[in-house]
């Protein structure tokens, strides 16, 4: 049995010698019977980690590379190394020791003696990150539930082991605008969910900040979700009814009361809302118009600059 461990890499220098020494102490428990192929996808790091990734790849045989030409994402590495992965099994986890590799035996044996497709792991708590940053991760996965029919469990990591038939089923969602977190959830299959507490990173600065965050949720929403173009449509809807009573309302005044030069400031308001509603319209379905003009150009999702594995 063969285990491709995926690890994304961006600017993850120091992480990367604690990432392999605590891989090849887990790799020891799950040994002789478990092969283990590492493959680190530099993601166009602008620091020395493909130097440090060449090095690694000098020590042990086990490390395979792919280095991007430049910043494709996460997404876009997760893909690279799913689609190379030569593995039965295949993990994707992190550099920076937030997934804890001490979980992979755990991992293994709910696949080869409980019968689960995958693995994955969530975090039961967020401690260490600032409180605004989990509130609206909270909420971020209480709507998504609420807007989609794709199950994205509360904490969930990207960190899961696979077996050959879940990674083919994602590797046939071939879209460009990716979101991991909800094709885990859609392709299906049975499941184990193993909790942990969080754990800090083990060298280095996180690459998320709050924008990225906030931009990668509307990624999700807009890929999984039809509902914000629902909520435009009601929204146009509302207005053109209450329009209609305006219209109404104005017509009977004039009627009874004649000509009023009062209520431009209302009047002014209400340009003002209404002008506002329909840029948060255009805007959903300005949205939804760039996926749909990004995947038609039919781009591919990355290209390689660099790689150690041989072609077939």
């Amino acid at each position: 049995m063969k285990i491709s461990i995926v690890v994304p890499c961006y600017n993850e220098e120091v992480a990367l010698v604690f990432f392999q020494k605590e891989i090849d102490r887990v790799s020891q428990e799950l040994m002789p019977d478990v092969t283990f192929e590492i493959l680190y996808i530099d993601d166009g790091s602008k620091d020395n980690t493909l130097q440090e990734i060449h090095h690694l790849a000098e020590q042990d045989k086990r490390v395979k590379y792919i280095s991007f030409s430049r910043n494709f994402g996460k997404e876009a590495a997760i893909y690279a190394g799913l689609k190379n992965a030569s593995g039965d099994l295949v993990a994707i986890m992190d550099a920076d020791l937030q997934d804890p590799p001490a979980l992979l035996p755990e991992m293994y044996h709910a696949i080869m003696e409980e019968g689960y497709d995958s693995a994955a792991t969530r975090r039961v708590d967020r401690k260490g990150e600032p409180p605004v940053r989990s509130f609206f991760a909270r909420k971020f996965y209480k709507l998504m539930n609420n807007i989609s029919n794709t199950d994205i469990v509360d904490g969930a990591r990207d960190y899961r082991l696979m077996n050959r038939k879940f990674v083919n089923a994602l590797l046939e969602l071939g879209e460009y605008n990716r979101f991991s977190k909800g094709l885990f959830g859609w392709v299906g299959f049975k499941t184990k969910w193993i909790e942990f507490e969080n754990v800090e990173r083990v060298a280095g600065e996180t690459k998320w900040s709050f924008w990225k965050l906030f931009r990668y949720s509307i990624e999700g929403i807009v890929a999984f979700s039809t509902a914000p173009l629902a909520l435009a449509a009601v929204l146009g809807v509302i207005m053109c009814i209450l329009g209609a009573i305006a219209i109404v309302f104005i017509v009977v005044r004039q009627l009874a009361f004649g000509n009023a030069v009062a209520g431009w400031a209302s009047l002014a308001c209400i340009i003002l809302f209404l002008g506002g509603v329909q840029l948060l319209c255009l805007g959903i379905l300005g949205s939804y118009m760039s996926k749909t003009y990004l995947e038609v150009k039919n781009r591919p999702i990355y290209i390689c600059g660099e790689t150690n594995i041989e072609k077939k």
